[in-house]
């Protein structure tokens, strides 16, 4: 959603802004949950404009430091940047709040649409919209690719990273998790011997800008918890991990360990940690194991989730939740007479193990943002993760398309139709740059119109 719909004045730039009370941040927060469309990009935006241009609480440096880090860390890096702001404000409780109301929004409203699409999905107005919508993502994914190869493919190297990551993936169905360790590995040799190919290649460099006296400025220094304190990492540390655990053996203890939420518990936390590149990285990771391994939901549900992912606010990787509901409630986990009750338990469990490794690193690595910038021993390895990353989300793209045109079968089975749409929609979205809620939106009255127009 557009930054200019939040009717938030600007203070004067002379005015430095009073403290902000936890409760006023509670506010912020969870309207943010509500209102953070556009993927990371979009979200991140959305933050900088109300709180560094609009509300000052933070200052462009401080921002952009924190930003870094955050793009360091797998996971989703806008709702890690609310957990770093929060927490730098109001302690480990604002962290948790800022990160916790990024993502419940977004949590309720796609327990509710999955609810939808698996009671009512038959219905041929449904099934028009969606028909309309698959393409859409197919045509998203290619430019999520796009987009981040023009970012992270800055030489032969990485383009060669790239490559064989695609192969592996694609063709010789390597494991991801495989396939970013043999990356990391090519990136520590690549950060030793070829150094210039292997540093970061821009990122969110932005000029620093002064909106003004901030609440946390450039000269502010770090609030007694944010000093670097080893024993005080090492705590927040162990704690996040032994939550984890016990969270894992609680499931495993009350469910048994073929229990379909015992096995979402530990896939999901696996998943987590390796999200390197956004939600699309590890997409294809989810699609190996939900999909081919654990059977929770078929690659057609895999691909209306993403759809329905991208229309909700919050992290992209939301789609979690779409795939612990889908699979809660095909397994009957619960029982066949509760299977609202069986999805939203999976929904629940794939969102609290996707994103508690989040919390924990910033809870505990946010006194050491400095100590990691510029360090190459450090970036060499995730730039060559990020190369890898791009021939990853392209063979997603692939596996999508694969199922939504037909494209294995005979060329006369192909659905043109829906190939037509992918093409339009991917105009749409590289050369007019729309915005993806408005491309949804159109193709699904596209699906609709196709599906109600008997001549077609």
């Amino acid at each position: 959603m557009n930054a200019d719909l939040v009717p938030e004045p600007a203070l004067p730039p002379a005015t430095r802004p009073e403290p902000v009370s936890l409760t006023q941040a509670f506010w912020y927060w969870l309207k943010l949950g509500f209102i953070s469309f556009g993927g990371p990009t979009g979200q991140i935006a959305l933050m900088h404009t109300d709180l560094v241009e609009r509300k000052r609480w933070i200052s462009e440096q401080r921002f952009l430091h924190a930003l870094n880090y955050c793009m360091l860390l797998p996971g989703p890096e806008a709702m890690q940047l609310a957990v770093y702001i929060g927490w730098l404000m109001h302690r480990t409780a604002g962290g948790i709040i800022a990160g916790a109301l990024f993502v419940l929004p977004s949590l309720l409203i796609l327990i509710a649409l999955s609810w939808i699409y698996l009671a009512f999905g038959d219905l041929p107005i449904v099934a028009g919209v969606l028909y309309g919508i698959k393409p859409a993502v197919v045509a998203i994914v290619l430019a999520a690719a796009w987009r981040i190869g023009h970012r992270a493919l800055k030489n032969r190297w990485l383009i060669g990273i790239a490559g064989l990551a695609f192969i592996g993936i694609a063709l010789l169905q390597l494991p991801f998790p495989l396939i970013i360790g043999i990356a990391a590995l090519m990136g520590l040799a690549g950060g030793r011997l070829l150094p210039e190919y292997f540093r970061p290649g821009g990122g969110h460099a932005a000029s620093q800008v002064s909106y003004g006296a901030a609440l946390i400025d450039d000269d502010t220094p770090p609030p007694e918890h944010a000093r670097f304190r080893l024993k005080s990492i090492i705590v927040t540390s162990v704690i996040g991990v032994v939550i984890a655990l016990i969270s894992l053996a609680a499931l495993t203890l009350v469910f048994g360990e073929k229990n379909p939420l015992s096995q979402m518990g530990w896939f999901f936390t696996k998943a987590a940690l390796l999200t390197f590149g956004g939600a699309y990285a590890v997409l294809p990771y989810v699609v190996q194991g939900a999909v081919s391994t654990f059977e929770w939901l078929t690659p057609t549900q895999m691909i209306d989730g993403l759809a329905l992912g991208e229309t909700t606010p919050g992290p992209l990787i939301m789609i979690v939740a779409f795939v612990g509901f889908v699979g809660g409630w095909t397994k009957e986990v619960f029982g066949p007479l509760a299977l609202f009750a069986s999805g939203a338990a999976g929904a629940v469990v794939a969102t609290f193990f996707t994103f508690l490794p989040s919390f924990i690193f910033i809870l505990a690595g946010g006194p050491v943002v400095e100590a990691t910038r510029d360090n190459i021993r450090l970036t060499a390895p995730l730039t060559a993760i990020s190369a890898a990353v791009v021939g990853v989300i392209l063979s997603l793209a692939v596996f999508f398309a694969d199922h939504v045109f037909h494209l294995s079968e005979p060329l006369a089975l192909w659905d043109k139709t829906a190939l037509l749409i992918a093409a339009a929609a991917a105009i749409a979205l590289l050369r007019f740059k729309w915005g993806t809620i408005r491309l949804i939106a159109v193709c699904a009255l596209a699906g609709l119109v196709v599906s109600y127009v008997p001549w077609w």
